[in-house]
C-alpha cells in the first residue's frame, strides 16, 4: 500500500451521499491519473459505494475513512476496502483491522499519539487535523525524534491545491489527503470533467515536488 501511495502522493477524501455516484467518480479519478481513493464512513452510502467500486475497479487502491468503531472496520473490509483510516487512535479498531488483514492508518496529532501508534505497529499515520494542529511546522518538529523509526504521515485537514507542495516537501510526508478535487458539490452535480481536471492538476503538482 505505501509504495502505491508514495507513487502518487495524493489520497482524495471522498464523502458520497449516493452510491450511484461511486462508479462515475471512480472513472473521473482514473481519467485524471489517480488510482487511489478514500471513501469516508460519514454517510449511509459509504459501504455500498465501496462495494461497487471494489467490484468494478479492482485497479483502484480503495480505502475507507472515518472508521470509528469495530463494526465499521468489519463492514469496510467486507465491502472490499484494502486499507482503513481514522481521525484518531483507537487500539480496538487497530486490533480489529489487524485481525482482518486490513492495513490501517490511525490519526495522530501529538508525540504521545505517535509513540502509541508505533507501539501498536502502525508506521503510516494520518496527521489530523493538519492545518489546525500546526501544519508543516508541526510535522517537521515530529520528524526530529521519530523520522529514524521509519514513520510516515498522511496529513489531512485543511490541505488545498495552494499548500499541497509545502506538505509534500516535508520528508516524513508520504502523501496528502484532500477533498478539493472531489468537492461534494462537484460530485452531487455530476461534474466529472471538472473532477478529472482538478485531479490531473493535483497529480502534476505533486510530481513537481
Amino acid at each position: 500500500m505505501i509504495d502505491r501511495i508514495l507513487a502518487k502522493r495524493i489520497v482524495p477524501v471522498v464523502v458520497l451521499d449516493h452510491a450511484d455516484s461511486a462508479e462515475p467518480l471512480a472513472e473521473a479519478l482514473l481519467a485524471g491519473g489517480l488510482d487511489i481513493m478514500e471513501i469516508t464512513f460519514r454517510t449511509a452510502a459509504a459501504e455500498e459505494s465501496i462495494r461497487r467500486i471494489a467490484a468494478r475497479y479492482p485497479e483502484i487502491l480503495l480505502g475507507a475513512g472515518t472508521l470509528l468503531e469495530d463494526e465499521q472496520v468489519r463492514r469496510a473490509h467486507d465491502a472490499g476496502a484494502v486499507f482503513g483510516l481514522a481521525p484518531g487512535l483507537n487500539p480496538r479498531t487497530i486490533a480489529t483491522a489487524r485481525q482482518l488483514g486490513l492495513q490501517f492508518s490511525p490519526g495522530v496529532m501529538t508525540p504521545s499519539d505517535v509513540e502509541q501508534a508505533l507501539s501498536l505497529g502502525c508506521k503510516l499515520l494520518k496527521f489530523f487535523p493538519a492545518e489546525s494542529a500546526g501544519g508543516t511546522a508541526m510535522l517537521k518538529a515530529l520528524s526530529g525524534p521519530y523520522a529514524h523509526t521509519g514513520v510516515k504521515f498522511i496529513p489531512t485537514g485543511g490541505i488545498t491545491s495552494g499548500n499541497l507542495a509545502d506538505y509534500l516537501k516535508v520528508p516524513v510526508v508520504a502523501a496528502i489527503g484532500g477533498s478539493w478535487m472531489v468537492d461534494k458539490q462537484l460530485v452531487n452535480s455530476g461534474n466529472w470533467a471538472e473532477i478529472t481536471r482538478l485531479t490531473r492538476e493535483a497529480i502534476d503538482a505533486a510530481a513537481a515536488c
